[in-house]
């Protein structure tokens, strides 16, 4: 009886994971987050025409690659240190009840559809899944065309959109703060580890 070679059998050992990742399209590799080069922001207006400038200083997430070739991005963004810049007191009303309602709800989380890479040079609409106060929504961000030929890595990748804050239960203060929340990302990445 022939005997089955050691390389044959890593084959056939290998060949249901590879098949399993294919079929549910986990990442054949991901690139994180750099948060050292990464902005994320968001504007509100009052109802007086004041614009106040938000910004999320903690948050993590990656560019996955998938095994077909197109990529998802995976975000998280704490809502425990939101900051509205140069006011104190609307950071506070932004963090509390009836907003993001930090203690709660501690992260904001964005999964987009796969896409493929082209998107990011030549930009386009982004689609994807965000969840804010447990509220999980289909919501579409602009991709700005690149300036470089490896976005994320030479480059910034610039997104933005616009959400309405009351579809997500984040309904207080209405009377004060519209309910239209402007979304503003500037993503750079590390090099994926393969």
């Amino acid at each position: 009886m022939k005997s089955i070679s050691p390389a044959l059998i890593r084959t056939l050992l290998v060949l249901p994971v590879v098949a399993i990742a294919v079929a549910t399209g986990r990442p054949a590799s991901a690139a994180e987050i750099d948060a050292q080069h990464t902005r994320i922001g968001f504007t509100l207006k009052t109802r007086w025409g004041q614009v106040l400038r938000g910004r999320f200083p903690r948050y993590d997430g990656r560019i996955e690659t998938l095994e077909d070739g197109r990529a998802r991005v995976r975000l998280r963004m704490g809502t425990g240190d939101i900051e509205i810049v140069g006011h104190p007191n609307y950071t506070e009303i932004t963090r509390g009840d009836g907003f993001f309602e930090a203690d709660r709800f501690p992260e904001i989380a964005f999964v987009s559809e796969p896409y493929d890479r082209p998107l990011l040079v030549d930009g386009g609409k982004l689609r994807g899944e965000l969840r804010i106060r447990d509220v999980s929504r289909s919501e579409t961000f602009a991709i700005e065309p690149a300036g470089c030929v490896r976005p994320g890595l030479d480059c910034d990748v610039v997104a933005s959109g616009s959400v309405r804050r009351s579809d997500y239960g984040v309904d207080r203060w209405m009377f004060a703060v519209s309910d239209i929340v402007r979304f503003q990302l500037r993503l750079r990445v590390r090099e994926a580890a393969e």
